[in-house]
Formats: C-alpha cells, sequence, structure tokens
C-alpha cells in the first residue's frame, strides 16, 4: 500500500467571503464568467503532450454541447512544469508533479463572483501507475477538471455510490456502467441555470486584470491552508487559504482509493 494516497485536487482562487458550500449540488456558489451574450467561447490552452491530446480534445467537444457556451483549444501560454494563469482564458496542463498524492487541479480566480481564468493540473506521476493509467480514469479526470473552471461542483462525492453517468460525479469505477467519463444532461441543465443571465461586462478573452497571480504553484498540502470541511468517510475535505486583502484560496481534496 502506498504510504500516500491519490486524490483529486479543486482549488479555488476567490476575491470576497466565499459562499456556504452545499455538497452535492452541481454549482459553485454562482461562479461564472462574465459575458455579454450566450452563446459564448472559452479558450482551453493546450500544454499537454500527446498522450493527453485525444482527452482534451474529446473533453472540449463534450462541454461545447452545451447551449450556453462553446470551448475551442488553442496553443498554450505557458509550460507544462509551471503551469501559470492566463487572463481571460484556461490552462491545461500535465506533468510529473511528483508523489504528493493528488491526480489533478483544477483551479479558477475570480473577482466577486466572475471567474476571470483558470489552470488545469494532470499529474502523470499517478497517471503512469496501472491503476490510473486507463483511459476511463484519464477521460473522467480530463472532463471533470474543465468542468470546474465553467462554474460546476460535483454530482456526488461519494465513491461507492451508484454511477449517475456524469463526469461531475466521483466514483471508483470510471466505466461502470453506466460511464462516467462524459457530461450528462444535469450538468448541461445546471449551466444553462448559471449562464440563464448576461452581464455588462465580459471576463473571457480578456488578457489584463487586477486578479493576483497568487497559486500559480500552490499545490503542494502545506499551502492549503486550514481544514474547513471534511465528509463523513474523510475522502473529501475543504481547505482555506487566506492571501489577505480578501483574496482567498479554496481547496477541494478528493481522495483516491
Amino acid at each position: 500500500m502506498k504510504s500516500v494516497r491519490g486524490y483529486i485536487v479543486v482549488m479555488w482562487m476567490v476575491l470576497a467571503v466565499s459562499p456556504t458550500v452545499v455538497w452535492g449540488s452541481n454549482t459553485w456558489g454562482n461562479y461564472h464568467w462574465a459575458r455579454t451574450n450566450n452563446p459564448f467561447t472559452l479558450k482551453l490552452g493546450d500544454n499537454v503532450s500527446s498522450t493527453w491530446d485525444p482527452y482534451l480534445t474529446e473533453a472540449s467537444s463534450d462541454w461545447s454541447k452545451s447551449i450556453v457556451l462553446d470551448t475551442t483549444v488553442v496553443a498554450g501560454q505557458t509550460t507544462p512544469q509551471s503551469c501559470k494563469s492566463t487572463n481571460g482564458r484556461v490552462e491545461v496542463c500535465n506533468a510529473k508533479y511528483g508523489y504528493n498524492g493528488w491526480l489533478g487541479i483544477a483551479s479558477i480566480w475570480v473577482s466577486g463572483s466572475h471567474i476571470t481564468k483558470g489552470v488545469v493540473k494532470l499529474n502523470d506521476t499517478y497517471f503512469a501507475t496501472s491503476t490510473y493509467n486507463t483511459p476511463g480514469w484519464r477521460r473522467l479526470v480530463m472532463c471533470q477538471e474543465i468542468g470546474h473552471p465553467l462554474g460546476l461542483d460535483h454530482q456526488d462525492v461519494i465513491f461507492t455510490n451508484p454511477n449517475l453517468g456524469s463526469c461531475m460525479d466521483y466514483t471508483n469505477n470510471p466505466l461502470g456502467p453506466p460511464s462516467n467519463e462524459h457530461p450528462n444532461q444535469h450538468d448541461y441543465d445546471t449551466l444553462e441555470t448559471i449562464y440563464s443571465h448576461l452581464d455588462t461586462t465580459t471576463t473571457v478573452g480578456q488578457t489584463t486584470g487586477s486578479t493576483p497571480s497568487a497559486g500559480d504553484r500552490a499545490w503542494q498540502a502545506g499551502q492549503w491552508g486550514r481544514l474547513v470541511r471534511s465528509n463523513p468517510d474523510r475522502r473529501i475535505e475543504l481547505y482555506e487559504r487566506d492571501l489577505g486583502r480578501g483574496h482567498k484560496v479554496l481547496t477541494h481534496v478528493i481522495w483516491a482509493e
């Protein structure tokens, strides 16, 4: 048995006091990309290897089936190891980040309720192992981690519950049945709810902004801050890191087998 268990991390950069988290809800507060029309197009920066490229392309296609948004894969603007954020878009990266336990990280920076940028990191240290080096696990994690910067939370956080047929549902068995490798109708319906209004400004594609870059390398456990809550079997934990001046990091830790 490994001394460090694998887990998935979802890290959120917030500029205001976070609303109460409702476990099992498929939205994360009211965080969303500001935009003046629907559908809008969000760029996904490709900083992944040829092994991951098909999964990134597939996830982008899956999420683009939403009637309120499209995603498009474009050239990345960072290096996989550093995976620094870029205003107005989501950078997607993979690298051997080490035996730190996590499978993937999805980070968003927000100003008020508006997302200004995002980052997805996939840890090849664990995806090189026999447990996670499968199409099912790669597809699930890529799909889910891109779903988070769109404003989606998990549909269910209990690994042993029956699969919901959604990549936003954590599971011990991505293939199911039903398969948890793609979004389901509930995910698309939730996106419609999140983006049912229009804004007077836009954060999509904006290359400038005042959102801090702190947290680009905050994937070590020592930087998570204080434990806020944990689910009954401690498979899901939420940490909060206060950056000062109203800036905070909320870190979801999801433990695997």
